[in-house]
């Protein structure tokens, strides 16, 4: 029997539903922990930063405007995807991170049930922050939840998959799109996120996933007029300092690097209610009668 040729992979970005190579045709080499050899990962130029962000634009409306149950369902479809994959992900995730197999298979369980997690926050979040609010005269004041728009998202760089789901997850369940930069020296669990992602309910353009160098991609995003906010979770002191800059221009949220020393821990509600904006609503009541209300 003859030995064949193994059949290596080729990771490629994800924009728009669809995977193209870098627009550069740039590639840099991925390495384990000890330093072996992974994969080629395509080398993102300013040209896909801008691409994503047309892309994200685009899925934007549809995806806001999807019911929030709706888009608990879609994510959590992406869970049972993962749950399917798990020993592909554990695979990559253990060549990334340096970590065994059984500390690998635990953070990718974590993984998979924060995804779960946040599904079933889609449609809980507007009861936390949303309501109706007491007014001095005859009207209903009501106060909503919504997205902010399209968000940029810097991955962080230690937490290839658990980090990384932890700060898209949020983005999405609350209606916004996402450009995410993976984690620069360990890219490949978000490249092949993006295959699960592509083969789930999530609409093209949801969510789009560049790799390369983190603030080679960064600075055109912070300072693009059509992103709405930027989460620095991946950005060292210096690197958030620039793009926080750059992010005042159109006046983006910014989410500043938050130090997290373990990312398995309860995460709240913070990372969600960072890329919402409120909505307050004044209807009248009509006139009063003489019990104090018309209905």
């Amino acid at each position: 029997m003859s030995d064949r040729l193994s059949v290596l992979k080729t990771y490629k970005l994800y924009v728009g539903g669809k995977f193209p190579r870098s627009e550069s045709g740039r590639v840099y080499e991925v390495t384990d922990s000890k330093g072996n050899w992974l994969a080629n990962a395509p080398q993102s130029s300013r040209k896909d930063a801008r691409d994503a962000v047309v892309a994200a634009r685009k899925a934007f409306g549809g995806w806001a405007g999807a019911t929030a149950y709706n888009r608990g369902q879609v994510l959590y479809r992406v869970a049972e995807m993962l749950e399917g994959r798990r020993d592909q992900f554990v695979r990559e995730v253990a060549d990334a991170e340096g970590l065994g197999k059984s500390k690998a298979a635990a953070v990718v369980d974590a993984t998979v049930d924060r995804w779960v997690w946040y599904a079933g926050w889609t449609d809980k979040i507007a009861q936390v922050v949303g309501g109706g609010n007491p007014v001095a005269g005859p009207f209903f004041n009501l106060s909503s939840p919504e997205p902010t728009g399209v968000v940029a998202v810097l991955a962080p760089q230690e937490s290839s998959f658990l980090g990384l789901v932890s700060v898209l997850a949020p983005v999405i369940a609350t209606g916004n799109t996402a450009v995410v930069i993976a984690s620069e020296n360990s890219p490949l669990p978000a490249l092949s996120l993006a295959e699960v992602l592509a083969t789930s309910d999530v609409p093209g353009g949801v969510v789009n996933i560049l790799s390369g160098r983190t603030a080679e991609i960064a600075a055109p995003l912070a300072a693009h007029q059509d992103v709405n906010a930027i989460d620095l979770a991946g950005a060292d002191e210096a690197l958030a300092k620039e793009l926080e800059i750059a992010a005042a221009d159109n006046l983006k949220r910014v989410l500043r690097p938050q130090p997290v020393d373990d990312w398995t821990a309860a995460p709240g509600t913070d990372r969600m209610t960072a890329f919402l904006e409120t909505k307050t609503v004044w209807h009248p009541t009509g006139a009063l009668g003489a019990s104090g209300s018309s209905y």
